[in-house]
């Protein structure tokens, strides 16, 4: 097995395929029903506003992965912006934890999917079925770059194909009326309920950043990792807009949040029947397993350069392989505790605050220390902090009027990852090989 890195063995078709990949599998499957729940009527709209969002935070990862590619992506960002401090460790390690949230969220979703047409929607079955996935994807994440490109190009192609026409039999099964819109345009769903709903969405969206964790595999990096970034979150957008309009064509608000992850075969049942239903567990079976395994190349990528950068404690315990390797099985333990210990509303919500929070400190380094270094402008970069800022407080009240030991517990987590890495930096004042 190889699994060094391997300059421009990572196509443009193939970190466009990955970005969507990850982001395909989170949006469409299992944030529909919960975006919906908070934003009434209007949730396709808040997808929209969600990829908007998404793209003002692209514009710093763009323009820092020009200056410096690396596989380390986030943080190299990160440390160009505050060295080795416990802000920069803090953040890369919030960043990982929101994708492995990401992971255990999609992972979940595979098992509903696969076994909800047998009338089986939770337990030991279902956790069973994300545990195996999860297990799988870090089998297939020793394989060559390669085989994981070429997988990614052919995963997007027929999922993206198979959801697009699933989404458009549905919307012309429902005679292009909009059942979702019964209540009208807003509903029950407020100004800040709307927003929140947004900021929830990015969650579907923050897969681009995936992107720039391969930049010292992508070949021309300089230009195609702002090529693929964008490129990612135009197919995105479109898709998620499509599919949510589907969805609420066919299904009032209520039905789409009692389905939740699985609201798109729901959709697609009036229309084509038990036939519809199969066909869609088959692209979202696909979709969120090509989702976890795009996931964890980018990420054991990351957070192998920042143990190298000896920000993070690491023991192999004896296992065997590089540390690349060991990253991947560390990754799929912790995967694994949050699959079984949260659910899918849990794993969003800490998710989603986790991320937020290192976006904020990111865009915030790009501003102060990287901005003239990195050509960006100061405009763009402050209507990302704002558009974050504005989003996490409104997602933060309103998941705290019904889940506030859930919000507490997120905010928790980010106050311990800080603290743990100011501590433990103090007791490694310099840099620090790994235990191999």
């Amino acid at each position: 097995m190889d699994t060094t890195y391997r300059k421009h063995s990572l196509s443009l078709p193939g970190a466009i395929a990955m970005g969507t990949g990850v982001m395909v599998g989170a949006g469409i499957f299992a944030l529909l029903g919960q975006v919906a729940e908070l934003a009434g009527p209007a949730f396709p709209l808040a997808f929209v506003v969600g990829g908007g969002v998404a793209g003002l935070s692209a514009y710093a990862y763009v323009k820092a992965t020009r200056h410096n590619p690396s596989a380390g992506g986030i943080a190299m960002i990160l440390s160009d912006a505050y060295g080795r401090t416990a802000v920069t460790a803090g953040a890369a390690v919030l960043m990982a934890l929101s994708m492995v949230l990401n992971q255990a969220l999609v992972a979940r979703t595979f098992g509903t999917y696969l076994l909800r047409p047998f009338g089986i929607e939770s337990g030991a079955a279902v956790s069973g079925l994300a545990l195996a996935l999860i297990a799988g994807s870090v089998v297939f994440n020793l394989a060559r770059n390669q085989a994981i490109s070429r997988m990614q190009i052919v995963g997007a192609t027929v999922k993206i194909g198979g959801i697009a026409i699933l989404a458009i039999a549905a919307i012309w099964g429902a005679g292009w009326t909009y059942a979702a819109g019964s209540e009208g345009l807003s509903g029950d769903a407020g100004p800040w309920s709307f927003v929140a709903a947004s900021a929830l969405a990015i969650l579907a969206f923050k897969g681009f950043t995936t992107i720039t964790n391969d930049g010292a595999e992508l070949t021309n990096a300089e230009r195609n990792v702002g090529r693929a970034i964008i490129a990612a979150l135009v197919i995105c957008v479109a898709l998620y807009a499509l599919v949510a309009v589907a969805a609420g064509s066919s299904l009032t608000i209520s039905e789409i949040v009692a389905a939740q992850d699985y609201s798109l075969a729901e959709a697609a049942r009036p229309v084509l029947g038990n036939v519809g239903v199969i066909a869609t567990v088959i692209v979202a079976v696909l979709a969120c397993a090509t989702g976890i395994v795009a996931s964890m190349f980018a990420l054991s990528r990351m957070l192998t350069m920042v143990v190298d950068m000896g920000m993070i404690p690491f023991r192999s315990f004896g296992m065997p392989g590089d540390a690349r390797q060991q990253v991947l099985v560390y990754l799929g333990v912790l995967a694994a505790v949050l699959t079984v210990g949260l659910d899918l509303t849990g794993l969003a919500t800490v998710g989603i605050i986790a991320y937020l929070v290192m976006d904020l400190v990111l865009q915030w380094g790009v501003l102060r220390r990287l901005r003239a270094e990195i050509q960006a402008h100061a405009g763009i970069v402050i209507a990302a902090i704002a558009a974050d800022a504005v989003a996490l407080v409104a997602f933060v009240w309103a998941r705290a009027q019904g889940q506030l030991t859930v919000v507490i517990g997120a905010a928790a987590t980010v106050i311990l990852v800080f603290a743990f890495e100011a501590w433990y930096l103090r007791r490694r004042p310099s840099d620090q090989a790994h235990d191999a």
